[in-house]
C-alpha cells in the first residue's frame, strides 16, 4: 500500500501564499498536484428523527488506507473535457514562491452534469486540491474564499459542494467555511458502494 508523505512539522504560514485565477490551459499542471490523501477516520451518515437533519459522526477507521480519486479512469483533470464542456469552467491556483502548492476548480453552467441541478444560479466547487505538504495551513480555505468570489462575480447566489464521508477533512473545511450539509447521497458511487456523498451548499448572493 502507498504512503503519504511525512508530515511537515514546520508548515509554512498561510499569509505567504498567493491566490489567483489562471486560464484553463493549465489544468495538466493543476493535475501534478496530489489528491490523494489517507483515509484514518470516515463520517458515519445518519438521519436525526427528531430534527430531520442529517448528523455526521466521526468513527475510526481500523484499517487506514489512501484514496486517490485522480485515479479513477476519467477522473484525473486531463479527461474531464472528453466527457463535459468546460467552456464556463474556471481555474484558481494557489502559489507560494513561484511554486504552486494548490488550487480550486468551479464549474458554472455544466453541461450534463447532474450536481449543477440546471440551476444558472448555482456553481459547483468541481475540484479541490493542496500538495501534501502544505495541508492544514489555510490554503484550502482561502481556495475555498476565492471560488466563491469567482461565482459570485457572475451572478452566481450560491455554490455547491460534493465531499465524501471517507475525506473528513474536506468535510471539516467546508463546516467551517459555513457550508451546509442539505444532503447525503448513499448510491453514489457504485464502484465505491461503501462511501457517502455529502452535498454541501452555501448562499453566495
Amino acid at each position: 500500500m502507498p504512503s503519504t508523505p511525512p508530515e511537515n512539522t514546520h508548515k509554512p504560514k498561510a499569509e505567504y501564499h498567493v491566490i489567483r485565477e489562471e486560464p484553463l490551459q493549465h489544468l495538466p499542471e493543476y493535475a501534478q498536484i496530489p489528491i490523494a490523501f489517507r483515509v484514518e477516520s470516515i463520517l458515519r451518515v445518519h438521519d436525526d428523527p427528531q430534527t430531520g437533519r442529517i448528523m455526521l459522526n466521526e468513527a475510526v477507521q481500523q484499517q487506514p488506507y489512501i484514496k486517490d480519486y485522480g485515479a479513477i479512469p476519467a477522473n484525473h483533470p486531463t479527461d474531464w473535457a472528453n466527457r463535459l464542456n468546460l467552456s464556463r469552467w474556471g481555474l484558481i491556483g494557489a502559489w507560494q514562491a513561484n511554486r504552486r502548492v494548490g488550487g480550486a476548480v468551479i464549474a458554472r453552467l455544466p453541461e450534463g452534469m447532474t450536481l449543477a441541478e440546471q440551476r444558472s444560479d448555482l456553481a459547483v466547487l468541481w475540484d479541490l486540491r493542496v500538495a501534501p505538504r502544505q495541508r492544514g495551513v489555510g490554503i484550502g480555505a482561502a481556495l475555498v474564499a476565492a471560488a466563491e468570489q469567482w461565482a459570485r462575480s457572475r451572478r452566481c447566489s450560491e455554490i455547491k459542494v460534493e465531499t465524501q464521508n471517507i475525506n473528513v477533512r474536506a468535510c471539516r473545511v467546508y463546516e467551517r467555511q459555513g457550508f451546509k450539509l442539505r444532503a447525503a447521497n448513499r448510491r453514489a458511487y457504485p464502484q465505491f458502494p461503501d462511501e457517502v456523498q455529502p452535498l454541501w451548499y452555501k448562499t453566495i448572493g
